[in-house]
């Protein structure tokens, strides 16, 4: 059963409504009734890839940018199943689980993340990710308010025509998808390396990951012809500068 708090919110939602409200809606009060500190929502874009639209904080931009370097988390597996995935402790997740992100959990500020599928039938929309800084569960009544929200966030994209507009993002971030820089870099390695478009992300994610940077920095600096990664070898990539 939905909350009252909830209902106010989704009044809210409504298309004749500014799209300041839109934002404030959904990085405030939608946080704050479920008991969370940052709301993202992704938007799949082919196969099981979603691409970050827009994220409320810093907290969960680090987490999301990890996600999609590792490749692996709460958020893809809510994309290969369609269903809820929680992860109310990340300290505790057993390393089997997700390998390389329960590595990196310990060093995020996020330890409680609640992953919600946006879609409609068997069509995958993205995904309503809420990050909490504390460990624990969402609550049965959190847990409803916020399948409810990611469905009302589904209906607004889907039928806008546009991504939800007003939303915030970081500074120097795209207007649309933030993740568009590492597919204009996996493009650009994949010429300069003869490889495949996987090979050449697999590339970029091992080098973000090795370095210790976000795949999205390390791909604005290809872009940009701040990095250049070496043809040769299978480990962490050489960078050379590029001096056209």
């Amino acid at each position: 059963m939905i909350s009252e708090r909830m209902v106010r919110i989704l009044r809210l939602l409504r298309p004749t409504e500014g799209s300041d409200t839109i934002a404030d809606v959904v990085t405030t009060a939608g946080a704050r009734v479920l008991g969370v500190d940052g709301l993202a929502v992704s938007l799949v874009t082919e196969g099981d890839h979603a691409e970050l639209l827009w994220c409320s904080d810093t907290t969960t931009r680090r987490f999301e940018d990890l996600q999609f370097t590792l490749g692996e988390g709460p958020g893809p597996d809510v994309l290969r199943s369609g269903a809820m995935v929680w992860a109310p402790d990340l300290a505790q997740t057993p390393l089997t689980r997700w390998p390389a992100l329960a590595m990196e959990a310990p060093a995020l500020d996020a330890r409680a993340v609640f992953c919600f599928p946006m879609g409609i039938g068997a069509i995958n929309v993205g995904v309503l990710t809420a990050v909490r800084r504390a460990p624990g569960p969402m609550s049965a009544q959190q847990a409803d308010d916020a399948t409810i929200l990611a469905a009302a966030l589904t209906a607004r994209c889907m039928g806008g025509g546009t991504p939800l507009p007003g939303a915030p993002l970081p500074e120097g971030s795209p207007r649309f998808l933030q993740h568009a820089v590492v597919h204009q870099a996996t493009g650009m390695l994949s010429v300069q390396l003869a490889l495949s478009l996987p090979q050449a992300l697999l590339r970029l994610r091992a080098h973000a990951y090795g370095s210790g940077r976000s795949l999205t920095d390390i791909a604005r600096d290809v872009v940009d012809r701040r990095l250049r990664l070496d043809p040769g070898g299978t480990g962490p990539s050489a960078t050379a500068p590029d001096k056209d």
